[in-house]
């Protein structure tokens, strides 16, 4: 059986004990589970890479190796595999909160009027220490409005909805935060806030997510529609909402209209997805 190379723990030197016996490596080892300490930190193929995905701070990295000033490992959060700066990872306290604002300032003190010089970002992981008029305290010593945070088992109901905080947000390649998306961010970030598992890439979501959706059958809110490398999220049976390179942003578009374009530049849909019902 072929591994996707993209969630399997091994980067042709050292591999993670799961695949002793699978794959031939110079060692196994357990790993060390480090946290994300940068609002924002891409993950790579390779040290010194273009990037594939991006980590926010707090999501968690279980580290496998280390080389020139990168370590490799795999998220927690979808099992995508690569290199991130050893700079961007810390030892932190279990998170107890997470960001549910498109984007959130880190204030030195529990005021407004405070120059906030730092941002964290949709979906980003905290551990509350203390509050205070309004604010949170986090585990860096900074303070978050208190709107802008909910306890880590809360969980949203509207994929669509969640998208839609998005609209605008600038596209780029690999992107997972309000900084830049890429259509297949946008689908996972807006799942995965609906206490959704979902995968990192288009093709992946496509043969892991919900059930076909017959050429006849009427689209509705939440359904998705795939191309070759492509994914959208529809807001009803008409708009289609994406992050896409044409109109460079995440934005709505009739799919009639969208799927012409595509379709002109070789790609017709090919999958309907419809998720769950709960």
């Amino acid at each position: 059986m072929t591994r996707d190379s993209r969630v399997t723990p091994f980067n042709g030197r050292v591999a993670h004990v799961s695949l002793e016996g699978e794959v031939e490596a110079e060692s196994f080892v357990e790993g060390q589970w480090m946290t994300v300490q940068q609002p924002i930190v891409n993950l790579v193929r390779e040290p010194g890479g273009g990037r594939e995905s991006q980590l926010l701070f707090g999501e968690r990295f279980l580290v496998l190796d280390r080389r020139d000033g990168f370590a490799f490992g795999q998220c927690a959060r979808d099992g995508y595999v690569g290199w991130v700066g050893s700079g961007a990872l810390t030892e932190a306290p279990e998170a107890t909160h997470w960001v549910v604002s498109p984007a959130t300032h880190l204030y030195p003190k529990a005021d407004a009027k405070a120059q906030a010089e730092v941002a964290l970002f949709f979906g980003s992981a905290v551990h509350v220490t203390g509050e205070r008029q309004g604010f949170l305290r986090i585990q860096t010593g900074h303070y978050v409005p208190a709107q802008h945070l909910m306890p880590m088992a809360a969980r949203f109901s509207d994929p669509v909805g969640i998208a839609d905080l998005f609209l605008g947000t600038p596209y780029l390649w690999g992107g997972s935060s309000r900084w830049g998306l890429d259509c297949s961010g946008l689908v996972q970030l807006a799942l995965l806030a609906c206490g959704l598992d979902c995968p990192r890439d288009s093709d992946q979501q496509a043969e892991a997510l919900g059930e076909d959706i017959g050429e006849n059958e009427t689209l509705r809110r939440g359904d998705l529609v795939f191309w070759e490398g492509h994914v959208g999220i529809m807001a009803d049976a008409r708009m289609l909402l994406h992050a896409n390179a044409h109109h460079m942003s995440v934005a709505y578009e009739p799919l009639e209209d969208a799927a012409a374009r595509i379709a002109e530049k070789g790609s017709d849909i090919t999958r309907r997805k419809r998720l769950a019902e709960d």
